[in-house]
């Protein structure tokens, strides 16, 4: 991946691109920088995740074959922790059988190499139109206001600064509020390597007291985040 940090420009569209081609990736990235949009390349699976445990972009552009993974597989794993980035995928298989199985593990189109560049800006800027909706996503809860797009969170009128992973947590909480989740259900939407983790519930418990501090008027009575003794956690609307 890059190490030189992406500028964030106010309002900009950021992209990763992710393919193990040096020249590719040098095109790809030029021609969409043109078109207006803010380039991050990545050149494996690993670099993604990387990526994307820090900032999530408004859409992935994605090599099907990658020196450390399947980008089939990693694309699988993006929907399956509950991401909902537009995804493009490239690859040099053109056969019908390899396009849907790319579409089918939650691609949202497909483009076979070799291509031009105008074509693939051309799909980007049509991919982002079908998006639009889910990325103007809003919810809110009571008094707090999560805007999706722009990853940021009022509550009572105020700003606060979340880590990625409390983003996510929030936004999965107040999706399924009223429902009690268990956390092997956070752990599953959230945490896709937690079984890796020595102690991932005492993760997942660590990561709701963070979140409590920062939304719950008092963090010792919690109105919006309650703990379900033995399962998990709740999230409820105050009254």
């Amino acid at each position: 991946m890059d190490n030189k940090k992406p500028p964030t420009p106010v309002g900009g569209v950021s992209l990763l691109v992710v393919d193990d081609d040096p020249d590719i990736l040098k095109v790809i990235k030029a021609n969409i920088e043109i078109a207006g949009f803010e380039v991050v390349t990545a050149v494996n699976c690993a670099g993604v995740r990387d990526f994307i445990a820090n900032r999530v972009p408004d859409l992935i552009v994605l090599d099907l074959m990658l020196p450390d993974g399947d980008g089939i597989e990693l694309c699988r794993e993006l929907r399956d922790r509950h991401f909902n980035i537009p995804i493009i995928m490239l690859t040099a298989k053109d056969g019908i059988s390899d396009r849907v199985l790319g579409l089918e593990s939650g691609a949202d189109d497909y483009v076979i190499k070799p291509f031009e560049a105008i074509e693939l800006v051309a799909r980007i800027k049509a991919c982002l139109r079908r998006t639009s909706v889910h990325s103007l996503e809003t919810l809110t809860a009571g008094e707090i206001v999560v805007d999706v797009a722009k990853r940021t969170v009022l509550v009572r009128e105020k700003k606060i600064d979340l880590t990625p992973k409390e983003f996510e947590l929030l936004c999965l909480l107040i999706k399924n509020r009223d429902k009690v989740l268990s956390r092997d259900f956070i752990r599953n939407a959230l945490w896709k390597d937690a079984r890796k983790l020595y102690s991932w519930s005492r993760v997942i418990d660590v990561h709701i007291q963070h979140l409590r501090a920062k939304i719950e008027m008092d963090p010792s009575t919690p109105e919006y985040i309650i703990t379900i003794p033995g399962v998990g956690y709740r999230f409820v609307v105050p009254e």
